[in-house]
């Protein structure tokens, strides 16, 4: 069976900046020790009135292609991840399709899992080049434009959701790479958290804009924390153990990047120690399902990575959706260490 192995990778984020001072100076008062301290944002980044979805995930696409040594020619399939698309409908893909110029011989897509959509696009692609052989690269990319829909009055969504890209390139090779994935998911968490308005349960109305409720991000019902700091070890020790690996065996462990002190916990929880992870909220806020791509990319050019390193990537977003990817990593650029 052939291998799928990340051959480019890319990140973006818009220009416009929110510290938390800026967050402080909005809400009328002080956000950033807890926001800080706890959650380890101290800014993020969203785009500006002309910025969309779009925009974002075509800047960090050209980069992973351009990374990949590849022209857009090249790209068999594009997979696009996000729960902030450009339009309900045409998907985000195709816009984006369009954007970049790819032949008509490219298939396209969008998955929405949430925040778990990286992972899912990942595992997806991996499959596809698996046991399809007319598919030989595909591009992932995964987009966050949530602040489209944060109401800046409310400091539990307000500062936390920033906007951002990221992107790979996963090409079929004899070498291993992506090597094992798991899927999980809790549906009855489904209303604790979204955009509840705007498509076909709730459509947009006069009364529904000038409540101004529903049609932005809101959190209804608070997530237990035992579902990340439980559920994160459940799913990766899962994975490990199919895979007749263990814990110290993950050279670089990557999560969701929406609280650092849930990724201490976690780390504790598998005697593992901080410097075997790397985090991006600090300058670039939650970024969804964008964060993981982000993270790889800027752990990589961090010097974070090696050739022959096991990587797990665990995400999970509303839904509930969790999922979790080992991957074998597969280049040896100069960019790791």
């Amino acid at each position: 069976m052939r291998q799928a192995a990340i051959i480019g990778t890319a990140s973006h984020v818009p220009e416009r900046v929110l510290s938390n001072a800026d967050l402080s100076a909005m809400l009328g008062e002080d956000i950033d020790e807890f926001v800080s301290g706890v959650l380890g944002i101290r800014e993020r980044h969203v785009c500006g009135p002309d910025e969309s979805s779009a925009d974002l995930a075509e800047a960090a696409a050209r980069r992973a292609v351009e990374d990949a040594g590849i022209s857009l020619e090249e790209v068999d399939l594009l997979i696009v991840a996000t729960d902030t698309p450009e339009h309900i409908s045409p998907a985000t893909a195709s816009v984006l399709h369009g954007a970049l110029g790819l032949p008509g011989r490219t298939g396209t897509f969008d998955v929405n899992a949430g925040c778990a959509g990286f992972v899912t696009a990942l595992d997806v692609a991996s499959k596809y080049l698996a046991v399809d052989p007319r598919y030989e690269t595909v591009l992932v990319v995964a987009v966050y434009a949530m602040s489209k829909f944060v109401d800046y009055a409310d400091k539990k969504t307000a500062t936390i959701f920033a906007d951002g890209a990221g992107a790979v390139v996963v090409r079929a090779s004899e070498e291993p790479g992506v090597l094992g994935s798991e899927l999980y998911a809790e549906g009855s968490y489904a209303p604790g958290m979204g955009i509840f308005a705007g498509g076909t349960a709730e459509p947009i109305t006069e009364a529904v804009l000038r409540k101004g409720y529903r049609n932005r991000l809101r959190f209804v019902k608070k997530y237990p924390a035992s579902l990340n700091e439980e559920g994160w070890p459940r799913i990766v020790r899962s994975v490990l153990d199919r895979l007749d690996r263990t814990v110290p065996d993950v050279d670089l462990w990557l999560w969701t990047q929406v609280n650092r002190s849930t990724i201490e916990a976690v780390m504790t929880t598998l005697g593992e120690p901080m410097e075997k992870t790397h985090t991006v909220m600090h300058k670039w806020g939650y970024t969804g399902s964008a964060c993981l791509p982000m993270a790889l990319d800027d752990a990589r050019r961090a010097g974070k990575l090696k050739q022959g390193d096991l990587v797990m990537l665990t995400a999970s977003g509303a839904g509930l959706a969790m999922g979790a990817v080992a991957l074998r990593w597969s280049l040896d650029d100069g960019v790791g260490r």
